[in-house]
């Protein structure tokens, strides 16, 4: 399978969260030879965890691996800080971001530390998380972690 046919597997990822009630960002791990390690969704809203990113969440399905050499990341959206630091402790070589209009993120940060990035720009991924932008914008706030306008539910 080529790049846009694991970005495929990623958007339905993402598709599903969405129907979920949560934040469309799909991803899967994939080893060395294309073989597919596992498929994830970002899950903030429907686990109540709030760092359950869609990258975070792949990697938490895929479980422990000696070495993540060879691997590639897909991502429908790119990656936040969070997200972007864990590619990095983990020394995942490759991130494939299905889009980046919707949100800037890191792809700098891990260039300059040696990560090879690619963007393909896909349409489907743009216009699913631009619905959730339009339609859900209080929790896109709250999952890229904009200050709410009002404090949650028992805090001040």
């Amino acid at each position: 399978m080529d790049d846009a046919g694991f970005m495929a597997l990623a958007l339905a990822q993402a598709q599903t969260g969405f129907e979920e009630g949560g934040v469309p960002v799909g991803a899967v791990l994939v080893g060395v030879e294309g073989r597919l390690l596992g498929a994830g969704r970002n899950r903030r809203v429907q686990q109540n965890d709030p760092i359950a990113h869609g990258e975070m969440d792949c990697l938490r399905r895929v479980g422990r691996l000696r070495s993540y050499a060879g691997t590639t990341l897909y991502t429908t959206l790119t990656p936040c800080m969070m997200c972007t630091g864990t590619i990095l402790q983990f020394g995942i070589p490759r991130v494939v971001i299905g889009e980046n209009r919707s949100f800037a993120g890191n792809e700098g940060f891990l260039r300059e530390r040696g990560v090879k990035v690619t963007v393909l720009d896909d349409p489907a991924c743009a216009a699913l998380m631009q619905r959730f932008q339009r339609e859900r914008p209080e929790v896109w706030a709250e999952d890229i972690g904009e200050v709410p306008e009002t404090p949650p539910t028992g805090q001040s």
